[in-house]
């Protein structure tokens, strides 16, 4: 019976050391995933100022891309219009013409 209880005591013994080397790896894991949360975070923070220039360099492009078609369809209004102004100047004075030529009208 002596030799029982000392190898249950024995077993006992590895497994509460065991248990502890379970639990230093554990706490060691634990330690290790929060530097590599860390660590991401930083790299991700280190970034925002590149990303918000890119948005900004995407946003002004899109920007000058508007304006270029903003422009482009204000000048091809701008000649229609002229082109009206134009074609109606000519009807006017043909009218005002034939008043003072035919005060009948």
């Amino acid at each position: 019976m002596d030799n029982t209880l000392k190898r249950l005591l024995d077993a006992e013994l590895r497994a509460e050391k065991l248990v502890q080397e379970a639990e230093q790896e554990q706490e060691r894991i634990i330690q290790t995933a929060i530097r590599e949360a860390r660590s991401g975070d930083e790299r991700f923070t280190a970034r925002i100022p590149d990303l918000h220039r890119a948005a900004i360099r995407k946003a002004e492009e899109r920007a000058e891309q508007t304006i270029a078609e903003l422009k482009r369809r204000y000048d091809e209004r701008h000649v229609q219009l002229r082109d009206m102004a134009e074609q109606h100047e000519q009807e006017a004075l043909q009218a005002a013409f034939a008043l003072l030529t035919d005060p009948s009208l």
